[in-house]
């Protein structure tokens, strides 16, 4: 089995399905294609040979390779949806061998190590990313790769001695609803690991405290020429709202452990008018204090206007540091399978949330490792093709016995 070979094909197949998930939708999955692309891993889980492969009526698909030794029943999760923040659609992967550490000319604007210097870490390896038009969809088809690829290797090697291995894909990760209904109990697993991090050799068991929020402003529309006094512009109004917010608080001026605000859009006219926003922090008591700062600009803007503007804010996930502190033999069992696979472990907090992060607070411990990728949810993703068969290698060493 070539691994390398393997990964390579299977990830450009992967990411030539559109799994856009929709944050406006109120179907679960998001959107059909998601209830598709269920069909097809489904599919792939059987071929490969995993027992009880499963959808249920969630789209969540679940299976099986069964244990030939005593050890611990570990999981393996990763989501299938891509990120609405950029299009999925029409996926044209771009691939460089032997990365000499020039700037990868794309149809789009192109990749270059003067803009993200981490690609020189990867010069004499293999890049892959989309054509500049589009995202690439290594989050997360890189970990449904990996998660298919270890799979088909550990069965075709039973001489490697493990404990229940079960997998999941699940939907909708990308809109904070991944595990919504997942049935972390009948999943059947000690312990598990999503498998939806960045760089190679990253692993986290930290993650951001997550909420959305949403304003909703309604104006007074009349004639402009007859408006003083009268006229409540909803969009200006909207865009005041914004304006209250701290400008170094919001992402592209935070790292670490920062939290940030983050402004996703706004639209709407004179009459009426929405923004979306969402509110980040690893600190639980922070995080706390950001949704109030958010309802009183929201207030602020009421004793200006009158009862104009309302917001609606709803928790997403929660930090799932605090219950991992518990748990330091499983984050062991993943570093120790990290340096076995000569990889420096970088532990970082996740700058963002998995499905992990609420299946730990399911009773279900799984931190985050790596799949390899960089700069996702836009245009400038890319992912390592050596970093993709790293991630396999490690998977192998956690249910090794």
């Amino acid at each position: 089995m070539n691994i390398k070979n393997n990964l390579l094909t299977l990830f450009k197949e992967l990411i030539s399905y559109d799994t856009m998930s929709d944050e406006s939708s109120e179907s679960y999955p998001s959107t059909e294609a998601q209830f598709y692309f269920a069909e097809i891993l489904a599919g792939k889980l059987s071929q490969i040979g995993f027992t009880d492969v499963d959808i249920d009526k969630y789209s969540y698909v679940t299976a099986t390779i069964e244990a030939n030794c005593e050890g611990p029943a570990i999981g393996f999760i990763s989501h299938m949806d891509t990120s609405p923040e950029y299009s999925g659609k029409g996926i044209t992967p771009i691939i460089t061998e032997n990365y000499d550490g020039s700037e990868i000319k794309r149809k789009g604007e192109p990749l270059s190590p003067s803009q993200f210097p981490s690609l020189k870490k990867y010069i004499g390896k293999t890049i892959i990313c989309s054509n500049g038009t589009t995202l690439l969809g290594a989050d997360d088809k890189a970990g449904v790769t990996e998660i298919l690829t270890f799979g088909e290797y550990i069965i075709n090697h039973p001489e490697i001695k493990h404990g229940k291995i079960r997998v999941a894909f699940t939907p909708d990760e990308e809109i904070g609803q991944g595990v919504k209904y997942f049935d972390a109990d009948a999943f059947g697993c000690d312990f598990a690991f999503t498998v939806d991090g960045g760089e190679l050799g990253e692993f986290s068991f930290e993650n951001f405290n997550a909420a959305s929020a949403k304003l909703t402003v309604k104006g007074e529309s009349v004639h402009p020429g007859d408006a003083k006094g009268i006229m409540k512009n909803a969009c200006v109004i909207a865009s005041e709202f914004i304006s209250m917010f701290p400008e170094k608080e919001a992402p592209a001026y935070t790292e670490g452990y920062e939290g940030f605000y983050h402004f996703l859009g706004a639209e709407g006219g004179v009459d009426s008018a929405a923004v979306n926003m969402i509110i980040r922090d690893f600190d639980r008591e922070n995080f706390e204090n950001r949704k109030i700062f958010a309802q009183e600009c929201c207030k602020r803007i009421n004793e200006k206007y009158g009862n104009v503007a309302h917001i609606e804010i709803k928790d997403q996930y929660y930090n799932m540091g605090d219950i991992m502190k518990e748990h330091i033999d499983i984050t062991n069992i993943a570093l120790d399978a990290l340096k076995k696979a000569d990889v420096k472990p970088l532990v970082e907090p996740i700058r963002g949330g998995t499905d992990g992060a609420m299946l730990t607070f399911k009773s279900l411990p799984c931190p985050n490792l790596f799949t390899g990728g960089h700069n996702f949810h836009g245009p400038y993703e890319y992912i390592c093709l050596e970093s993709m068969e790293k991630a396999v290698e490690v998977l192998i060493n956690i249910v090794s016995i």
